[in-house]
C-alpha cells in the first residue's frame, strides 16, 4: 500500500471512528445547553442562575472525568496489545474512582451559595444557582460512571451506540425540560429546579443505555461481577494517567469559570450574554473533541505497535478534520449571530435587546478562537494518546492561568474593556497553549522517529 492510500485509510478510519463521537459530544453538552436555552425562556434570572451553577457543576465535573479519558488511551492500547483483561481491570477502577469523586464534591455543591457570595457574585444569583447544584448534583455520580464507559466502548470502537444513546438522552431531556420547568402535561412549574431534575434523570437514563450495552454485546469482560474487588495495580495505573488529565481539565475549565466569575461582577446581564455564548462555543468544541477522542484511540494504537510515521500521520489528519470544523463555526458565528443568541431569549423581555449586544460582541470573539480552541485540545488528545499527560498538564496551567487570566483581567478591568477583554483574554490562554502543546507533540515524535 502506497503512501496516498496509507492516508486514505486512516482518514476513513478516523471519520468513521470520530463523527459518531463528535456527534455524540455536541448531543450530550446539549443536554445542558436545553437547560440553558428553555430557562432564558423562562426568566433572564433564571438564565444567569443556571449560568452560575451549571459553571460549578461543569468544574466539578471536569476536575473528575480524568479517570474516564484515561482509560480511553489504556483500553486502545490494551486492545492493540490484545490484553482484554488490562481493559476491564482498568475501567472497573475508573468506575470505582469515579464513584469515591463524586462523593468528595457533593458537600461544597450543596454549600455552593457562601462560597459563591465570598467570591463577589450577587446574593439572588448564588442562591438559586445554590437550589440548581442541590439537585443536578446528584447526577455527578451516573454522569461519571456514564462517561467512564462512554471511554470503555469508544476505545473498541464501538461509537455507533454511543451516538444514539446520546440522540437519544438529548430528546428525554428536552421533554422533560419543557415539563418541569414550564408545567406542562400535568407536571408541577419548577423553573430552576425543574431543569436540575431533568438533568439528574438524563444522567441515569445514559448511564443506562451503556450498562446495559455493554451486558449485553460483552458478557464475557465480566464487567460488573465481583465488582466489590479491589485492583491496587489497575487502579495505581489509572491514577498515574488520570490525576494529570483532571488537572489540565481543571486548568482549563477553571479558566471559564473563573471568567463566568468576572463576568457576574459586571452584572447578571453580562452574566446572562456569557451564559449563552459559551454554551455556543461549547458545542462547536464538542466537534473538536469528539475528532480528538477518536485521534487518541488512533495513535494509542500506534504508539502500542510503535509506528511512530502512522502517529504522525494520524495527527497531521486529525488537525485538518477539526480546522475543518472550526471554519463551519466560525461561519454560523458571524454570519448569524442574531438568530443564535436569540433562540435563548424571550423576544418579549425588556432585557433581550441589551443582552443580545453584549452576546453579538461576545460571538464575534468566540470566532476568534476557534482554531487556537481546536489546535489545543486535538494537541492534548494525541498527547494523551501517548500516554503524556504530566507535561501538558504544566503547559496548560501557565498558559490558562499564568498567561491567559491575567490578561482577561487587565483588559477586562484595567483597560475597562468588560467583558470583551475578558474574552480576548480566553484567546491568549488558549492560543499559547495550542502552540506549546503542539510544540511538545513534535519533540515526542521526533524522538520516536529517531529511536525507531
Amino acid at each position: 500500500m502506497n503512501k496516498s492510500q496509507t492516508i486514505k485509510r486512516e482518514a476513513r478510519s478516523l471519520l468513521v471512528l470520530g463523527l459518531p463521537l463528535a456527534g455524540s459530544q455536541v448531543a450530550q453538552f446539549a443536554v445542558h445547553t436545553t437547560d440553558t436555552l428553555m430557562l432564558g425562556w423562562y426568566s433572564v434570572l433564571a438564565l444567569a442562575q443556571v449560568t452560575l451553577g451549571a459553571q460549578i457543576l461543569f468544574i466539578a465535573f471536569i476536575a473528575t472525568s480524568g479517570f474516564a479519558f484515561a482509560i480511553l488511551p489504556m483500553v486502545a492500547k490494551s486492545m492493540a496489545e490484545d490484553d482484554p483483561l488490562s481493559a476491564r481491570r482498568a475501567t472497573r477502577m475508573g468506575l470505582w474512582l469515579s464513584t469515591i469523586a463524586a462523593g468528595l464534591l457533593f458537600l461544597p455543591m450543596w454549600f455552593a451559595a457562601p462560597i459563591l457570595e465570598s467570591m463577589g457574585q450577587d446574593a439572588i444569583v448564588a442562591e438559586g444557582a445554590q437550589d440548581y447544584l442541590r439537585i443536578a448534583g446528584f447526577g455527578l455520580w451516573p454522569a461519571l460512571w456514564g462517561l467512564v464507559l462512554r471511554s470503555y466502548l469508544s476505545a473498541l470502537e464501538h461509537t455507533g451506540v454511543v451516538l444514539w444513546i446520546s440522540l437519544g438522552v438529548l430528546v428525554a431531556n428536552a421533554l422533560i425540560n419543557y415539563a418541569l420547568i414550564f408545567g406542562y402535561w400535568g407536571m408541577p412549574e419548577l423553573g430552576l429546579q425543574g431543569a436540575a431534575i431533568a438533568s439528574v434523570i438524563a444522567a441515569g437514563l445514559s448511564l443506562l443505555g451503556f450498562v446495559v450495552y455493554i451486558q449485553r454485546y460483552f458478557p464475557e469482560q465480566e464487567m460488573f461481577a465481583r465488582f466489590w474487588r479491589f485492583d491496587r495495580v489497575a487502579t495505581a495505573a489509572v491514577m498515574r494517567l488520570a490525576l494529570p488529565i483532571s488537572a489540565t481539565a481543571l486548568a482549563e475549565s477553571g479558566l471559564f469559570a473563573a471568567s463566568a466569575f468576572m463576568m457576574g461582577w459586571l452584572g447578571h446581564l453580562e452574566l446572562a450574554a456569557h451564559g449563552i455564548v459559551l454554551q455556543l462555543a461549547a458545542l462547536s468544541f464538542m466537534v473538536h473533541l469528539g475528532l480528538s477522542q477518536a485521534g487518541t484511540v488512533l495513535v494509542g494504537k500506534a504508539f502500542a505497535r510503535r509506528d511512530w510515521a502512522a502517529v504522525q500521520r494520524i495527527a497531521a489528519i486529525t488537525m485538518v478534520l477539526s480546522t475543518l470544523a472550526a471554519l463551519v463555526a466560525i461561519l454560523f458565528f458571524l454570519a448569524t449571530p442574531n438568530m443564535l443568541i436569540s433562540a435563548f431569549l424571550d423576544a418579549e423581555d425588556t432585557l433581550t435587546p441589551e443582552i443580545l449586544r453584549i452576546g453579538t460582541l461576545l460571538l464575534i470573539v468566540a470566532a476568534m478562537f476557534q482554531f487556537v480552541d481546536a489546535a489545543q485540545v486535538v494537541a492534548l488528545s494525541l498527547l494523551r494518546g501517548l500516554q503524556d499527560t504530566k507535561v501538558p498538564m504544566l503547559i496548560a496551567t501557565v498558559s490558562y492561568w499564568i498567561i491567559g487570566m491575567p490578561i482577561s483581567y487587565v483588559l477586562g478591568f484595567v483597560l475597562d474593556f468588560k467583558e470583551t477583554g475578558i474574552w480576548l483574554g480566553l484567546v491568549f490562554g488558549l492560543g499559547v497553549a495550542a502552540l506549546l502543546l503542539w510544540a511538545r507533540f513534535a519533540v515526542l515524535t521526533r524522538a520516536g522517529v529517531t529511536r525507531a
